[in-house]
């Protein structure tokens, strides 16, 4: 075994253990004789791995585990280095779970105490109503709640009758209604060509068929969507314009415009998923702003307020359509929780929605900076306000393998498969920068990913 011409070589002892434990065993017990002092340079990964003739993905994982000890700590651009204080420990991975799981696309939890404070009093306000909150509410919610979801979209720029508002519990069930209402077993509803993965799953358990429509700088292909119409007469054209799950993207004005005419010519309605639309400062008006006449509009909470939080609001093209969504809802939802929808109406009243909506989208605007700095210029897209980040992968990386050696060093991280709608998806991974880790842990999550992109996969087996 060569030896490290100045630097440090761990001495590893047979047994039973993994490779990639040992490794991080020689670490501690060298830290703990002196061996190594704090703020020394550990070798590279790659050149570690080398010289101990293993694989790459062992010294990942070693260091990986290392970091989770709280033993070492990586600065990008300088190195890997032996903590010279006490680190936040990242939690071992439970049952081959990801211990920081990038994979849910749920908004980062930055709450201040203070915000905090005024979330509690809600929730104990709650108890003076409880009387009626307890009971059956109307299909579609009370009248304060649908007056609450007018006054919320109105944040959005949107003007609606309450008529033609419904209260659901949650977009994944608006969606069903809304899809019930306009296709039946066998028919085809377009969508883009990377679609969020709920409205698949939704397709599939109702036998329709989607259609994905190609992208360019603006959105969605209007002149391809007006083929599709024209070849397979869709019901609908099923569209995340702000901030589109997985990639990011968004729809231009114009481009919005575009497919309204479309959608028109064709008798096409839109269903317009507006997830992530309360997050950008600025950003294009909702379709439902547009075409008011032919758009099904579905603005949830989940991603803006909070994940526990399983209000949607669902707007019709009219009251009409409203009462048979209504009908949809009875039948498979019966009705949002009384409790759930209150509790929405209170904080959207007060102005604790909107603080939330501030703190989410400060927090998202702060580790899309991290994620510069760390991340190989180039190597991703995303937007200021976004939580998720798209990153096509350089060769000879491959969309599984790079998730299953994300997933070996604790990070879960998902690929393109899940959310392409044609056969072939590209090579790229969608990782999610919020959810319930802090932003010390994503910056770290986040240098060994900047690692695995800069280096590349070996073709010999891992020794483990």
């Amino acid at each position: 075994m060569t030896k490290l011409p100045a630097g440090w070589l761990p001495k590893l002892k047979k047994g039973n253990a993994p490779l990639y434990l040992s490794i991080a065993n020689a670490i501690a017990e060298d830290i703990a004789v002196g061996l190594l002092s704090a703020e020394q340079r550990l070798p590279p990964q790659r050149k570690l791995a080398d010289m101990l003739g293993i694989d790459f993905t062992t010294v990942a994982r070693a260091y990986s585990e290392a970091h989770r000890r709280g033993l070492i700590d990586s600065v990008i651009g300088r190195g890997t280095f032996v903590c010279g204080r006490r680190r936040v420990r990242i939690p071992r991975m439970i049952e081959g779970r990801p211990n920081v799981d990038m994979s849910m696309n749920m908004a980062p939890e930055p709450y201040p105490e203070e915000l905090m404070t005024l979330m509690q009093k809600g929730v104990a306000e709650l108890a003076g109503q409880l009387k009626d909150i307890m009971r059956y509410q109307d299909f579609g919610g009370s009248a304060n709640d649908r007056a609450a979801g007018v006054l919320w979209l109105r944040r959005r720029g949107l003007s609606v009758d309450s008529d033609r508002l419904l209260v659901t519990p949650g977009a994944q069930c608006a969606l069903l209604a809304v899809l019930t209402t306009l296709a039946v077993s066998g028919s085809a509803i377009c969508c883009e060509e990377l679609t969020y993965p709920g409205l698949q799953s939704l397709a599939a358990q109702l036998g329709i068929r989607l259609i994905g429509l190609p992208m360019d700088g603006e959105g969605i292909d209007a002149v391809a969507f007006a083929a599709a119409c024209a070849q397979y007469a869709p019901k609908a054209l099923y569209c995340n314009p702000t901030l589109l799950n997985p990639t990011t993207a968004t729809i231009s004005e114009d481009r919005r415009r575009a497919l309204v005419d479309v959608a028109r010519h064709y008798g096409v309605a839109i269903i317009e998923d507006d997830a992530y639309g309360f997050l950008p400062r600025s950003s294009p008006p909702p379709i439902a702003a547009i075409g008011a006449d032919i758009t099904f509009y579905v603005a949830g909470l989940a991603k803006c307020v909070s994940a526990g939080l399983r209000v949607a609001y669902l707007v019709a093209p009219d009251a009409q359509y409203a009462s048979r969504l209504a009908s949809a809802l009875r039948a498979t939802t019966v009705m949002a929780s009384p409790i759930t929808s209150a509790l929405a109406t209170r904080w959207i009243r007060e102005g604790t929605a909107d603080l939330a909506l501030n703190a989410i989208r400060r927090e998202s605007m702060a580790r899309q900076k991290l994620a510069a700095r760390i991340l190989p210029a180039g190597s991703y897209v995303s937007k200021p306000e976004a939580f998720h980040l798209w990153i096509s992968l350089p060769e000879p990386w491959g969309r599984k393998a790079f998730a299953a050696h994300m997933r070996s060093s604790g990070i879960g991280v998902v690929a393109s498969d899940a959310f392409s709608v044609s056969a072939q998806a590209p090579e790229a991974v969608r990782v999610c920068i919020g959810g319930i880790a802090d932003r010390e842990n994503v910056g770290h999550a986040l240098q060994l990913i900047a690692e695995a992109l800069q280096g590349a996969p070996l073709v010999r087996p891992a020794v483990v």
